[in-house]
Parts: C-alpha cells; sequence; structure tokens
C-alpha cells in the first residue's frame, strides 16, 4: 500500500532554490534512508514531509488515515511531568478504556444489576466487546511497551519518578525518541535520530526498527546504522533525487557503477559526434558527397546530446602530518579516578598508549569518556592515580562541543591570528581545502553550522602538526563523504590516536586497539570493532556457561566437553548468521544487476544489435542462475 507521494516537489528560499523536481514514494514497510551532503536539503525535505514546512510547488498525496511520526534534529522532550506520566499520555486512549472496563465491573457486581438478568447480560455482553477490543488494541501490554522502551534507550538506571525538566539536552532527546516510537506511527521520519546514544543504545534502536511495522524515513550520517536498517536510499544531490535500492553500502556500489556507465556512454556519443562533425566539415563543400554530408547534420541535430555525467559535488581535501616523532611510549595512565568536584564518575583506570596505535575509547554514556580525555589533556585534574607523558608528546584536541569556536572573529582570522607568519594565500589554501571558499572565509564564526565548525576546528587540528591526536566525537556533524575524507586522512596520520566515537564503521576502519571504559576500571581489546564485540559476546557466553555449571555442578569432563560443544554451536551459528547476510546482500545486488540488463535490452541501439543483445542476454541468463542459487541457499540457512 502507498502511503505517502512526493511529485514534482519544489522549494525555494528566496531566490535561491533548495529542492527541485523532487519525487518520492513511501509504501507499507519500507526503509528508506535520505542521504546527501550538508546543505543539500535533507531535512528541509523531512520538515515539508511532515507538514512543518510549506513548499512552492508540486504535490504531496497522502491518505487521511495515514498517521505521520516525526522526530526533528535534538528535539528534547519539554515537560513538567516525570518519565513514566510523560509517556502514560502517549496511551491516554487505553487509560480511557481502562476507567472504562472498571465502571462496568462495578455495575456488574451491584445488587440491583446483578438481580436484574436483561440488564445484567446487558453489561455483560457490552464488557466482553469492550475487554476484546482493548486486548486485541494492547492494553494489557501498552505498560510493558513503555519500560521496554525506556529500558533500550538507557533509563533502566533512572527512576521512573524523575522530572524530565531536570534531565541534560541528550537525554531529553532521548525521551522524545523513545515516546514518538511508542506512538507507533504509520510512517516514522527521523533525522538524525542516533545522535546522543551510545554504542548499546544504537544497537538496541537498529532492532527495534528492523522490526518495526511501520514504514520509515531517516536521515542518519551513521553508515553502520544505515545498513543494517535501510533498504533503499533517496540520493539528494544539487537539488536533485535519485532511488538506490538496497543499504547504504549497495548505494555506493550501485551509485559508482552508474557513474562509470554513464562516462561510457557520455564518451561514446562524444566520439560519434566528433565523427560526424569531422565528416561533415570534409564533404559538406563538395559536390560529390554535399548530399551525405548533409544527411550527417540532420542526424547530427536529431541526436540528444547527452551531459557530462557530473560526479561527486567537491569534498573536502585534508591531511595530517607532524613536526617531530614521540618516543615509544606516549602516555601511561596508572590507577586514575576521574570526576567533577571531587565527585567520582569512574576510578582504577589504567592503560598504556605506545606511538602509532590508533585506540578507540568506548563504553555507556556517563561513565566519563569525554571527562578521561580532558583529563589527560589537564582540562581537569585527576581525583586519584597518576599520567606518565612520554618524551617530545605533542598533543592536538579535538572537542565535540566545540566551545573554543564561538567567537565574533571571522573563518579567516580564526585561523591566520593563530599562525600570524603565515602568507594570507596559504591561510586561505588551507581553509579552501576545508571547504570553506570566496566569502566563506569572511564569515563571524559564530554564524557557522554545526558541520562547518567542525571543518573549521578539524582545519586549526591540522595546521598543529600534533603527533598525539585527542579526539573528542570528531565525526560528529559531519556529512558521510566528510567522514570517509577525514578516516583516510587519519589511516595514514604517522602520528598516535586516540578518540571517543559513537560511529562503529569509523571505529572499524582506523581502530588498532580498543579501550573499555566502566566504572571501575579499563579493559583493552587489541583488534577493531567487530573484534571487541566478538569477544565481548564471547565473555557474555563464558559468564552465562559459569552460571549453568555453577548451578548444575557438572563433571569436570563433562563441563569441559558441554563448554566446547556449546562453544562450536555458538560459532557455527554466527558463521551461519554472517553468511546469511553476505548472501541477501548478494541478492539484492543482483536483482539491480539483472534489472540493469533487462533495461539495456529495451534500448534502442542494443535491441538493433544482434551480438549486443547476445551478450546481454548471455550475462544476464547467468545473473538469473547465480539468483536462483542464492535464494536457494538462503531458504537452507533461514530455516
Amino acid at each position: 500500500m502507498i502511503l505517502l507521494q512526493v511529485n514534482q516537489l519544489i522549494k525555494n528560499f528566496g531566490a535561491d532554490p533548495i529542492l527541485s523536481n523532487i519525487k518520492l514514494e513511501v509504501q507499507t514497510r519500507d526503509r528508506i534512508a535520505l542521504v546527501g551532503r550538508n546543505g543539500a536539503g535533507k531535512s528541509t525535505l523531512l520538515k515539508i514531509i511532515a507538514g512543518q514546512m510549506s513548499y512552492d510547488s508540486g504535490e504531496i498525496i497522502k491518505p487521511k488515515e495515514v498517521k505521520i511520526g516525526y522526530l526533528a534534529q535534538n528535539t528534547g522532550l519539554e515537560s513538567d511531568q516525570s518519565i513514566w506520566d510523560e509517556m502514560l499520555t502517549v496511551f491516554a486512549h487505553f487509560q480511557t478504556q481502562e476507567k472504562e472496563l472498571r465502571r462496568l465491573e462495578e455495575r456488574m457486581s451491584d445488587p440491583e444489576a446483578m438481580g436484574n438478568q436483561q440488564e445484567y447480560e446487558r453489561i455483560l455482553s457490552e464488557y466482553d466487546k469492550r475487554q476484546v477490543q482493548f486486548k486485541e488494541e494492547g492494553g494489557y501490554q501498552y505498560e510493558s511497551d513503555i519500560r521496554s522502551v525506556l529500558h533500550g534507550l538507557n533509563f533502566h538506571s533512572f527512576s521512573y519518578d524523575t522530572k524530565i525538566s531536570t534531565l541534560s539536552g541528550g537525554q531529553k532527546t532521548r525521551l522524545a525518541l523513545g515516546k514518538l516510537l511508542l506512538t507507533k506511527p504509520d510512517i516514522l521520519i527521523l533525522d538524525e535520530p542516533t545522535n546522543h546514544l551510545d554504542i548499546d543504545t544504537l544497537t538496541w534502536l537498529e532492532q527495534y526498527l528492523q522490526g518495526y511495522d511501520g514504514a520509515i524515513l531517516i536521515v542518519s550520517h551513521d553508515r553502520y546504522f544505515l545498513d543494517k536498517v535501510v533498504s533503499q536510499v533517496y540520493e539528494l544531490s544539487r537539488l536533485q533525487i535519485r532511488k538506490y535500492t538496497g543499504n547504504y553500502s549497495a548505494y555506493l556500489d550501485q551509485k559508482a557503477a552508474n557513474y562509470e556507465r554513464e562516462m561510457k556512454e557520455y564518451e561514446k556519443q562524444q566520439e560519434e559526434v566528433a565523427k560526424l562533425q569531422d565528416f561533415i566539415q570534409r564533404n559538406l563543400a563538395r559536390a560529390s558527397t554535399t548530399k551525405r554530408a548533409q544527411s550527417r547534420r540532420k542526424q547530427l541535430e536529431k541526436m540528444e546530446i547527452m551531459d557530462r555525467p557530473l560526479g561527486d559535488e567537491k569534498s573536502a581535501s585534508f591531511g595530517f602530518q607532524i613536526d617531530r616523532q614521540s618516543g615509544n611510549e606516549v602516555l601511561k595512565a596508572d590507577s586514575i579516578a576521574i570526576g567533577y568536584h571531587g565527585e567520582e564518575i569512574s576510578k582504577g583506570i589504567s592503560f598504556r598508549i605506545t606511538r602509532g596505535e590508533s585506540i578507540a575509547l568506548v563504553g555507556p554514556n556517563g561513565v566519563g569518556k569525554s571527562t578521561l580525555l580532558k583529563t589527560i589533556i589537564d582540562k581537569l585534574s585527576p581525583i586519584a592515580g597518576h599520567f606518565h607523558h612520554g618524551s617530545n608528546v605533542f598533543i592536538g584536541y579535538y572537542d565535540q562541543e566545540q566551545a573554543e569556536l564561538s567567537s565574533n572573529k571571522r573563518v579567516l582570522n580564526e585561523l591566520w591570528d593563530e599562525y600570524p607568519l603565515k602568507p594570507e594565500k596559504d591561510i586561505r589554501t588551507v581553509l579552501g581545502n576545508f571547504l570553506f571558499s570566496g566569502d566563506d572565509v569572511l564569515k563571524n564564526v559564530s554564524t557557522l553550522s554545526g558541520g562547518e565548525k567542525a571543518r573549521l576546528a578539524l582545519a586549526k587540528l591540522m595546521m598543529q602538526r600534533a603527533n598525539f591526536l585527542i579526539l573528542d566525537e570528531p565525526t560528529n556533524h559531519l556529512d558521510l563523504d566528510s567522514k570517509e575524507i577525514l578516516e583516510n586522512a587519519l589511516i595514514d596520520y604517522p602520528g598516535t590516536i586516540l578518540f571517543v566515537s559513537h560511529d562503529r564503521y569509523f571505529i572499524n576502519r582506523i581502530t588498532t586497539k580498543v579501550i573499555e571504559l566502566s566504572k571501575d576500571g579499563a579493559t583493552e581489546y587489541l583488534g577493531d570493532y567487530d573484534y571487541y564485540i566478538e569477544k565481548k559476546h564471547e565473555q557474555e557466553e563464558l559468564k552465562a556457561l559459569d552460571s549453568i555449571q555453577k548451578n548444575s555442578a557438572p563433571q569436570p569432563n563433562q563441563e569441559k566437553n558441554s563448554y566446547q560443544l556449546d562453544k562450536e554451536a555458538k560459532k557455527i551459528e554466527r558463521q551461519r548468521q554472517r553468511r546469511l547476510e553476505e548472501v541477501e546482500k548478494q541478492i539484492g545486488e543482483l536483482e539491480v544487476l539483472i534489472s540493469e540488463y533487462e533495461q539495456q535490452l529495451c534500448e534502442p541501439e542494443v535491441y538493433q544489435n544482434h551480438e549486443k543483445v547476445q551478450e546481454i542476454t548471455n550475462k544476464n541468463n547467468e545473473a538469473k542462475v547465480k539468483l536462483d542459487e542464492l535464494v536457494e541457499e538462503w531458504t537452507e540457512l533461514a530455516d
């Protein structure tokens, strides 16, 4: 069922066009990602679809009964009520039904009604009807639903009587998300829902959205999240929109393949045009060939000349260098306790960082990750313990809140004032590499968007040429393209990196070691994020197995065999799950490929060429055979 259609939508801000001829369709249980650069108009389109912003022309078609739920970026839940009471407001209709059921129960127990058989049967019939309706609509589980969502969004450690007005901005944002999820609209529209979520909460949200009954339209810069959740991608670029089938990784592959194909078609046509123009020029003036030249000219005039494929928009371009190497030992933490005003957040933190390592600091929100980074750079003092810095260590720090970028200086001066001996041309070149060009360098820093401030902070960090980078959420506010540029720059960086990030894809790409922070210390894992997760699962399995063994008290040999069998079974299940995901991805790619082959067979330049038809048909048949094999394998794996 089609829930919503956007046709030929146009939106301008003053004289500046933002969106042009936008087409988008949402059907039941669709999982759609809207992607594009910062400033491409993603949030604007979501607001228009949600009815919170007007548009200049076009139409949005939606049946009246279809409900839309919309969560804007960083929308905090403002309320004077407690957490529990605010969540209950979503289910006011159930509370009304409950009161009516209690009223009917009282009437059924009334001696007067019990003495009147006809009246009693009428009340009983009404009670049965209302109770069945209450049950079918979920009336007996709404409190359980509230607890489940609050637990998933990491509110299990809170008293549900806590006043919402006392919560932090990030906590209010999570509550706003939770309240929206509980309303279960037909179309769930989420603009950057992964902000303020730690990795455990992100994992829960992925699973929740995978099982969601309605359709989802989502903007997110978290590639790991998009790969897990979505099955369609709409890309906004240069005012236009284009649809791709599959998750985010499939979209990247298709986009690259489309560009390559379109470029080949363009180059082929350009060669043909050049040949026609050359023939016309050489033969038009000669009496014996003028008719043939005129025929070629008519052929050229009728030809629909293709535009050169534009490819990607301009990207940032930067890298991080160092002035000199540090010693082999960069930092050693010895029984550190961290916190504010003498109040401990975490304690017993010990670890060692050596030159060239790229370390991700992970842990739940509130455990003190940012606090630890600020303690390392001496913005805060440790409550207990000591840090030992290695020789020749020069720290460069990136603050997730960009608190130091609130001045009224111009962008140019924000950088130039720190490096006054450098020529203006060099400063402008650096800013240009971070996409500040022309009049952009004359903007006031305080007026910049989050993404622009992030790029300016990275420009300042690059200029420091530090050999130890400490980064607190460096991917916040960056679009997907800028994230990839930053990843590549950090992979090539010759120094040492310690960073906090909730972007699992980012962690996976640049990490050589993971340090997990808890209230009572730090645990090291020598590998990337996937390795860390695998080890955590193994530890949980061992813990569960130990608990079972203690309760059942098996013999030593039985214990060993049981553990080995259980471990092997878990390993086989993980392998099955990974292969299932691989097969699903390959099926999606083959379906797209078959669709492209069949589309090519309908093109005049193909079906008029017998050899080309045969070649494409053979490829198409091979793809279909492979698809059948994969579908059969998927069926076996899924059983």
